[in-house]
């Protein structure tokens, strides 16, 4: 797959590492081009080279935008017509200070993306983890890959996503379709202000799966296990 990446800071340099070791070519897109440069030679190996934001755009059949929320939907603005029926990759995360959702009441990022550059076609993932842990090879926690919601309304770019998701050692999740994409960067805001602000594990307030919809279908799917073993 051609990868075109938008930005140089460590989303991208984490992201761009793995799929370039996946095999796919990556060109990386920065406003300054030595920037992008010293990027390229970090991730290093024959399938990545640096390029401006406009070159970097031309050349990918996904193009991941690892920019700032408010810069993003800006430069998708200017490479409108560049980005036309091409996968408009989105992992920023709308949170100001206090752990404040930015767009709260409003567009989610994703939403504001696709407003700007309306012939792309928007996916969400990779922004409820910190930088660090996507360059982990691979983000695998007691034994069980980390799970990447996708959020997404075409299902081709969706699915070519989650091939990404695959390729960086993760498993994707569906989402649902952008619209959702608000929920994804509002769950990041939580997140954050848990780990960051409160030094709080945001994994314990949720109960494993088999008791999501309460201990009372836990013990009722467990029965149901035992007759049938009787039978």
């Amino acid at each position: 797959m051609r990868i075109g990446v938008l930005g140089t800071g460590g989303m991208a340099d984490a992201l761009a590492t793995h799929w370039v070791r996946a095999g796919h070519q990556v060109t990386i897109g920065g406003r300054d081009v030595r920037k992008a440069e010293r990027l390229a030679t970090r991730i290093g190996g024959g399938g990545v080279e640096p390029a401006g934001l406009r070159a970097a755009a031309e050349f990918g059949e996904v193009v991941l935008a690892a920019l700032p929320f408010g810069v993003g939907a800006d430069v998708a603005g200017d490479l409108r017509a560049v980005l036309e029926s091409k996968v408009l990759l989105d992992c920023s995360n709308p949170v100001g200070s206090g752990f404040r959702l930015l767009t709260e009441g409003g567009r989610s990022a994703a939403q504001r993306l696709a407003a700007a550059a309306p012939e792309a076609q928007v996916v969400k993932a990779f922004n409820l983890c910190h930088e660090d842990v996507w360059r982990m090879r691979p983000p695998v926690f007691d034994g069980r890959p980390l799970a990447v919601p996708v959020c997404g309304d075409e299902e081709t770019a969706v699915e070519r996503v989650r091939v990404l998701v695959r390729d960086a050692g993760c498993t994707p999740v569906a989402g649902g379709g952008l619209e959702r994409a608000g929920l994804l960067e509002a769950t990041a805001a939580l997140f954050i202000a848990l780990w960051v602000g409160e030094g709080a594990d945001a994994q314990a307030i949720a109960p494993p799966l088999a008791y999501a919809a309460g201990p009372s279908h836990q013990d009722a799917t467990s029965g149901a296990a035992v007759h049938r073993r009787r039978f």
